[in-house]
């Protein structure tokens, strides 16, 4: 054991410590208590913090003060006191570090060995154990250091050089699948979380499905968490936006020559494509980002997007209330993202609240458990369809007709091409708005409108100011069943 821990080491940098107290604001960028070995230098370690946060002096007499009532033998601090000055400081502060990470991997490993064999749990609630201790660990181990004004200038300029070799393109991320979109966000950047939200049977699943399928064509990988439908269901709906046959004659098989050789087609070229479902049912946090990973390990996969669909069906790890595990699932999302380096897309559920207003169109007050997930969302998108609403009305005005014997005339035109909205709530990095798309119900296919391609009209952006949140979970509806 004794090659994860150096009592010398430490002693050594809590001498460097005493001698050098301005050194301590870059030890504690590092380090913390738990990270030394000997319980007398964790408390000595511990006390400088103390001192340090009260701006008080980190010498022997304030110390020796401090330590009084906490069994700490006065022949330790005298040996720490009486070390040899050391010129590395950091080098030796990254050594305990190394040996701190190693001992809590050797507690894991008989972690390990507990729950897979002495205790009587599930291998996929051994799983999940393990897989949030090591987690914990990695996170715990991250030691990024602040960047000096040298090395900011020197990464912005190389960013500003890679946009200039783009040729002024509006597209800097993955595409969002639609030009007018592209244009308002430059696309779903690195690191970037996205969360896509709207009522049921508004069609949110039908739009990532279509960002899905324009960027697999594009030879991007794409891993798509369905939680809620079937793989085969998603993959009908992928086909009856590429093919254009309308999804109930896919559904049924009912096809002319010509429509079963598009198909055909279709399936020729999506077999070469690197798509990924996971319509599992349920996953939680952690084995979504172990999913992820082992995926993103192998560089062919050139895993370029993740979807969850949807975020409030994940479930939560440990026995925490639901908004905390929203929160905790929000924030894993998004680190998840970073550390990945790419856009993540979780689909998310509105209040039931925005039904009793007269404009139903989507604000961020309306997005459920949203505390959190508008603090971690870069983009927040809303997905709105009039159209719904009116055929709903409809339908009840020729209930509540029939309900009194009365005859109804409907003035309602079921239209195969409806106008959608995606409502931008929030950018980080960018305006909000509103983006018209149409929307081909029999394909559950958005498109660009077609003056959007030709460029006849502007995209009409709507500014807005940013609303406070709310909560609330429900299950979706399919837009077409």
């Amino acid at each position: 054991m004794d090659s994860v821990y150096s009592i010398n080491i430490e002693r050594a940098v809590l001498s460097s410590i005493l001698f050098n107290p301005e050194e301590f604001e870059d030890v504690l960028g590092v380090l913390k208590a738990n990270d030394f070995y000997l319980p007398a230098h964790k408390k000595i370690f511990e006390v400088m913090e103390k001192l340090h946060s009260d701006a008080m002096p980190i010498d022997e007499e304030f110390i020796r003060r401090k330590l009084e009532g906490k069994d700490v033998d006065d022949s330790i601090l005298l040996e720490i006191l009486s070390a040899n000055p050391i010129t590395n400081t950091l080098a030796y502060v990254r050594e305990i570090k190394d040996g701190a990470i190693k001992r809590e991997l050797a507690t894991l490993a008989t972690t390990i060995k507990k729950v897979a064999i002495e205790e009587e749990v599930s291998a996929n609630e051994a799983l999940d154990t393990v897989q949030g201790a090591l987690y914990k660990i990695s996170t715990d181990s991250a030691t990024n250091e602040v960047k000096d004004m040298q090395v900011v200038t020197t990464d912005t300029l190389d960013y500003i050089k890679r946009m200039k070799e783009l040729g002024n393109t509006h597209l800097i991320g993955e595409t969002t699948g639609f030009e007018a979109l592209d244009k308002r966000t430059t696309g779903f950047n690195e690191g970037d979380l996205v969360i896509i939200a709207a009522r049921p049977a508004m069609g949110k699943t039908a739009l990532v499905l279509n960002m899905a399928l324009a960027n697999v064509e594009a030879n991007k990988g794409v891993i798509f968490f369905s939680l809620e439908m079937p793989a085969e269901q998603l993959m009908l709906r992928m086909l009856a936006a590429k093919t254009s046959i309308p999804l109930q004659n896919l559904r049924k098989g009912d096809m002319d020559d010509n429509q079963w050789s598009q198909l055909s087609g279709a399936f020729d070229d999506l077999n070469k494509k690197k798509l990924f479902v996971d319509d599992g049912g349920s996953v939680n946090i952690n084995q979504l980002r172990a999913r992820v990973r082992k995926l993103a390990q192998n560089e062919d996969n050139n895993i370029s997007l993740v979807i969850i669909d949807y975020l409030q069906l994940m479930q939560g790890t440990g026995n925490k209330d639901r908004h905390q595990e929203v929160s905790d699932i929000s924030r894993g999302l998004k680190m998840l993202a970073r550390e990945m380096k790419i856009p993540i897309i979780a689909l998310s559920q509105l209040n039931r609240g925005l039904e009793n207003r007269p404009d139903k169109r989507p604000m961020l007050s309306d997005l459920r458990e949203s505390g959190a997930i508008e603090q971690d969302a870069d983009i927040i998108m809303f997905v709105y369809r009039d159209d719904v609403y009116k055929e709903r009305d409809e339908a009840r005005k020729e209930k509540e007709a029939k309900d009194k014997g009365e005859e109804y005339k409907s003035t309602f035109v079921n239209k195969p091409v409806e106008e959608a909205e995606v409502i931008i709530g929030k950018q980080r990095n960018g305006p909000i708005g509103t983006v018209k798309l149409d929307f081909h119900k029999a394909l559950t296919k958005f498109v660009d409108k077609p003056n959007e391609h030709h460029g006849a009209a502007p995209v009409e952006i709507v500014f807005e100011t940013v609303a406070d949140n709310e909560k609330e979970t429900n299950i979706d509806i399919p837009d077409i069943l």
